[in-house]
């Protein structure tokens, strides 16, 4: 493996039945892993239950390995996102939610797959969600691929592998769930390369999910408003 060095990072938000799992499980892959360093970021977004406390709590046990980033207040989802991606120390930026739904030891199956890529998107090979989440998710991966023609079968999966470059180059304008569209659709304008892998999902083992049907108004003029950005930008023009 070219690449020694990962930053892994858990966006979380009132997850304090989680928080501790997924923390814990990602350092004992990435431990595992023959690298030089590592280390995972937990970015509380605001939470008004025990996730920051529990956070706080696992950084003090590993200060070299698990770093916290507090949002007071909630924020949003993309810039949680940003937090970490921004404050990333290592070569590659991994990241996945705090919410126990997939298996993390299959970021060793997308490491060789990062050699020839940027960015490596997991996509759900089962999805266990709510059918009403279900279908609106594939209108929006639909509308997007359309849109942005990018060739991605699950777009807003939360598993997915970056080089550190790629946000040398992409900012995130999002504030809450476009941003996986506006990342790979500003990665493909950059000219960023893309590779897909098949990844396990699981029911959700404790707490709920903040995504909600009414977000998807916020979500359409986030949509509108970066690919006026994106249209304008490659013809040299400002919008």
């Amino acid at each position: 493996m070219t690449f020694d060095s990962i930053s892994a990072v858990l966006p979380a938000f009132n997850e304090e039945e989680n928080i501790e799992t997924a923390a814990t499980r990602m350092a004992d892959v990435l431990g595992s892993l023959s690298l030089r360093d590592w280390e995972v970021i937990i970015v509380d977004d605001g939470s008004i239950d025990r996730t920051g406390e529990i956070a706080d709590s696992l950084a003090r046990k590993d200060p070299d390995h698990i770093r916290v980033f507090h949002h007071n207040p909630n924020l949003g989802y993309a810039e949680a996102l940003k937090t970490g991606f921004t404050s990333a120390r290592h070569a590659l930026v991994f990241y996945t939610d705090s919410d126990n739904q997939f298996d993390v030891k299959e970021l060793q199956n997308m490491l060789p797959l990062i050699e020839d890529a940027d960015i490596v998107c997991g996509f759900r090979i089962y999805r266990f969600d709510p059918l009403t989440r279900l279908v609106l998710s594939w209108g929006f991966n639909l509308l997007v691929r359309i849109v942005f023609r990018i060739k991605v079968r699950d777009i807003d999966c939360a598993f997915k592998l970056f080089r550190r470059e790629v946000f040398d180059r992409v900012t995130i304008e999002s504030k809450k769930f476009f941003v996986d569209a506006e990342v790979l659709a500003k990665a493909k304008y950059y000219g960023f390369r893309l590779v897909e892998t098949g990844v396990r999902h699981y029911p959700r083992p404790a707490g709920h999910s903040t995504v909600r049907p009414s977000h998807i108004f916020s979500t359409l003029a986030e949509l509108a408003r970066i690919w006026i950005r994106l249209h304008f930008k490659s013809r040299g023009k400002r919008p």
